[in-house]
C-alpha cells in the first residue's frame, strides 16, 4: 500500500477551522464547516479501503484456479496471492517467479474474466537479492501494490532500493513468536532509514503474541501498507484457534478507528485458516462484518 503525505489534509483542516471561526458581518450563524470537512476526509479514507482475501484461505480446497472461483463466489474482487500455489486447470506450474509465459497469460485472462485484481503477494522470504528482483518483476507484471514478506535482515538495504526502483513497497508480516518480526519494534528496526519498507499488520498473530493490535498499529503509524484480517479464540496463546472475524476475542472497532485516524488506504486481506473445505460462507460473513463496522466509522 502506498503511503500518503498528510500536509494537504492538514492544510484543509486548518482552512476549514478558520472559516468556521470567522463571521460574514451579517450576524448569520454558519454551520460547523470544520466538522463537515473532517467527516468528508474520513469518508474519503474508508472509501479507498479494499476488502480482499489471502488465497491461503482456500489452499486446501484446490489450486489457484479453484481459489479464484471461490473468491468470485464470495463476491470479493481483490486478492493476495501466495507463491507456490499450484495453478491448476491445464497449467502444470505454480504461482510465482518460475511461471511460464503461457501460464502468466492464462492467469491474467482468468483474472480479467472475473474482474479480480491481485493487489499483493506473499508471504515470501527470498534467499538472494536476485530472487527478490524476480519477485519485483512478477509484481510489476501483475500490477501489485506491495509484496508481503519476512526478509532476511541483511537484505533490508537492497530490497528497499529495489522497491524504490519498481515503485512497489515491501510489507513485513508478523508471524507468532519466535518469528523474527513477531513484535512491531522488530519491524520498525527494518523500516528505519528504508522509505519503502513497512508493515503487513496481521492482527490475529499480534493477539496470539499477547500484543494489543491497536497499540501495535500506533507504533507503526504511517508505515502500514496492508492488513491480514483474522480472529482467534484466545490472546497470548501462539496456538490460538482461528475463528471467523468478529466471533473471537479481537475487538475490531478500535482497530478500524485507528486505521481511519492514520489515513490508512490499503487492503484488508481476509485470511481464514480453518473450516478449510467450506470456508466461503466464512469469507462472505467477514465481508458483511467489515462493511458493517466501516459504515459506523
Amino acid at each position: 500500500m502506498k503511503k500518503l503525505t498528510f500536509g494537504c489534509l492538514l492544510s484543509l483542516f486548518a482552512a476549514a477551522a478558520l472559516t468556521g471561526c470567522g463571521g460574514n458581518g451579517s450576524g448569520e450563524v454558519k454551520g460547523d464547516t470544520t466538522t463537515t470537512t473532517k467527516d468528508s476526509a474520513a469518508a474519503s479514507v474508508t472509501k479507498d479501503w479494499k476488502i480482499g482475501v489471502q488465497l491461503w484461505t482456500f489452499h486446501e480446497a484446490g489450486p489457484f484456479v479453484t481459489s479464484i472461483a471461490r473468491t468470485d463466489s464470495a463476491g470479493v474482487k481483490f486478492v493476495e496471492a501466495y507463491p507456490g500455489q499450484p495453478l491448476g486447470g491445464d497449467m502444470k506450474d505454480t504461482f510465482g517467479i518460475r511461471m511460464s509465459p503461457e501460464s502468466r497469460a492464462k492467469i491474467k485472462q482468468l483474472l480479467q474474466s472475473k474482474g479480480i485484481q491481485i493487489v499483493a503477494m506473499g508471504v515470501i522470504t527470498p534467499k538472494t537479492l536476485d530472487e527478490w528482483k524476480q519477485y519485483f518483476d512478477l509484481a510489476k507484471e501483475f500490477g501489485l501494490s506491495y509484496i508481503t514478506a519476512e526478509p532476511l535482515k541483511n537484505q533490508w538495504d537492497g530490497i528497499d532500493s529495489l522497491a524504490g526502483v519498481y515503485g512497489i513497497n515491501v510489507a513485513i508480516h508478523d508471524h507468532p513468536r519466535p518469528n523474527a518480526y513477531w513484535h512491531p519494534d522488530s519491524v520498525l528496526a527494518a523500516i528505519k532509514g528504508h522509505a519503502h519498507i513497512g508493515s503487513c499488520a496481521d492482527v490475529g498473530h499480534w493477539t496470539r503474541n499477547g500484543l494489543d493490535p491497536v497499540e501495535c498499529l500506533k507504533r507503526l503509524e504511517g508505515h502500514v501498507y496492508g492488513v491480514h484480517l483474522k480472529d482467534v479464540d484466545s490472546a497470548g496463546n501462539t496456538k490460538a484457534k482461528d475463528l471467523v472475524v468478529g466471533t473471537g476475542v479481537i475487538k475490531f472497532a478500535p482497530i478500524f478507528e485507528e486505521l481511519k485516524r492514520q489515513q490508512f488506504r490499503g487492503m484488508f486481506s481476509i485470511e481464514r485458516e480453518g473450516n478449510w473445505q467450506n470456508n466461503v460462507p466464512d469469507v462472505i460473513n467477514t465481508v458483511k462484518f467489515f462493511n458493517d463496522q466501516v459504515s459506523k466509522l
